[in-house]
């Protein structure tokens, strides 16, 4: 990755989701990274924040992350 400013395009509860969007980003051609705190990731804890996994890209690539991200997402549930 470049010096560019990283900025929060995904962020999940626990590293699952987080290496999903990641590998999909990058099999986009879009480079991200991962930021957790090492302490959730060593003790499995995903309560309190502890388990937030947060994925990275550079600003100018904000937008084309989020349409990749979007691209296959699950509609939200409809209330009945």
């Amino acid at each position: 990755m470049s010096q560019e400013e990283l900025v929060v395009v995904f962020v999940s509860q626990g590293p699952l989701a987080a290496e999903v969007a990641r590998s999909k980003l990058e099999a986009n051609g879009i480079p991200a990274m991962l930021r957790y705190q090492a302490i959730g990731r060593v003790l499995g804890l995903t309560v309190d924040g502890l388990g937030q996994v947060e994925v990275l890209v550079e600003a100018s690539r904000l937008q084309d992350a989020r349409d990749v991200l979007q691209e296959g997402a699950m509609p939200p549930p409809q209330e009945e």
